[in-house]
């Protein structure tokens, strides 16, 4: 798992992304947009079960989550916020055995996205309980489309390969 996830980080890194499953990423493709709420019920939504003081701040602005690789080192993050739950992301979620990584480009979304460290200060002036990956998380702020995808991975348990496919 270490040498996964050393090599998942690899891709990564300097880059932005949005994580999701093989049967999800299929409705994003029908769809031709990540959606902000897609039809599906909480009980398949990570940070549900507490009720909706704790969905995932970004679900609260009406966005879709991202994750800004764009300077993160997951030593020092760790160690500065001991309480994310980014390994539980990457290399894949555990609950599902596998995730499809697509990476975006953020430079086509435009005043829609907002960056990890201006997602943390927005949160951190709203003052609200939802939650958030600080500085990890970013938004996008309603449907993101597929003509935003440069390229996407999919990473399996048990398989200490990734998947490559061609961009969308």
């Amino acid at each position: 798992m270490e040498t996964l996830l050393a090599l998942v980080l690899e891709q990564l890194q300097g880059s932005v992304w949005h994580m999701t499953n093989s049967d999800r990423f299929q409705r994003i493709l029908a769809s031709g947009a990540i959606l902000p709420e897609p039809e599906m019920p909480d009980c398949e939504r990570w940070s549900t079960s507490q009720g909706s003081r704790w969905y995932p701040y970004v679900r609260t602005l009406g966005g879709v989550s991202l994750f800004d690789f764009r300077d993160f080192d997951p030593e020092k993050y760790s160690q500065a916020n001991p309480n994310s739950s980014w390994r539980e992301f990457v290399p894949y979620r555990s609950e599902w055995n596998e995730a499809v990584w697509i990476e975006i480009d953020f430079a086509k979304l435009g005043d829609a996205f907002i960056s990890g460290i201006d997602l943390l200060d927005r949160w951190n002036t709203d003052k609200v309980g939802n939650r958030i990956m600080p500085a990890l998380e970013a938004a996008h702020l309603g449907p993101l489309p597929c003509v935003a995808f440069k390229r996407l991975f999919r990473v399996c348990a048990g398989n200490e390969t990734i998947d490559f496919r061609a961009p969308v």
